[in-house]
């Protein structure tokens, strides 16, 4: 069992989404105790985003890409190659804007990559990560999930769209939503989020 622990939250020890993310990297490891697990702080170690410069360099002779561009592809690669050998991935999303981090949807451009993870054949494009396991941790200062604000709501739309099209259907969400309303509706919202983990209801493993 390979798991891959991505966080993207920008408040350190104050990310609800990275006290969640832990919590969930605990308690796989707790049930599985052959798990191995890599970790990766999108914040910490930011992947740069992606530019013409990192996509023309994918062809072209290597005594012609400009050093820092090489070092930022070789970077990609070990990303992609954590992507492609795990199993499950937990991701910590913290919805900002009503999106997500730029610093995941760098590492995003860099996974989401023709003829690894996905490719165009004539039947349409068709996911080559199939087989993988996503344990999302969305976190919210407002409520999204349902009522008149979902429409605002691209964070985990758009991760469950742009993992389909890599071919990952088997998708569970923890969701701590309403976080800022009050400082009561906080502790509801992560005591939830922890119970939900805790109680391994929605948190299959991939096998």
């Amino acid at each position: 069992m390979n798991v891959l622990h991505i966080d993207s939250g920008i408040l350190g020890d104050h990310s609800v989404s990275r006290r969640l993310t832990a919590a969930v990297a605990a308690q796989i490891q707790a049930e599985q105790a052959g798990a191995t697990v890599t970790y990766r702080d999108l914040v910490a170690n930011p992947l740069p985003h992606l530019s013409g410069a990192h996509l023309m360099a994918a062809n072209a002779k290597p005594e012609d890409v400009d050093a820092q561009i090489a070092a930022d592809n070789t970077e990609s690669a070990a990303a992609l190659e954590e992507f492609l050998a795990a199993d499950t991935i937990i991701l910590g999303v913290p919805m900002y804007n009503f999106s997500l981090p730029s610093q995941l949807k760098a590492w995003i451009d860099r996974v989401a990559v023709s003829g690894k993870t996905f490719r165009y054949s004539a039947e349409g494009p068709e996911g080559l990560a199939k087989g993988k396991k996503v344990i999302i941790v969305s976190t919210r200062g407002g409520h999204y999930s349902a009522g008149p604000a979902a429409v605002m709501d691209h964070q985990e739309s758009y991760l469950k769209a742009v993992l389909g099209f890599l071919g990952i259907t088997d998708i569970e969400i923890v969701r701590a939503e309403g976080l800022n309303l009050s400082p009561d509706s906080k502790i509801e919202a992560i005591s939830e989020a922890e119970r939900t983990i805790s109680g391994r209801a929605n948190l299959r493993l991939a096998s």
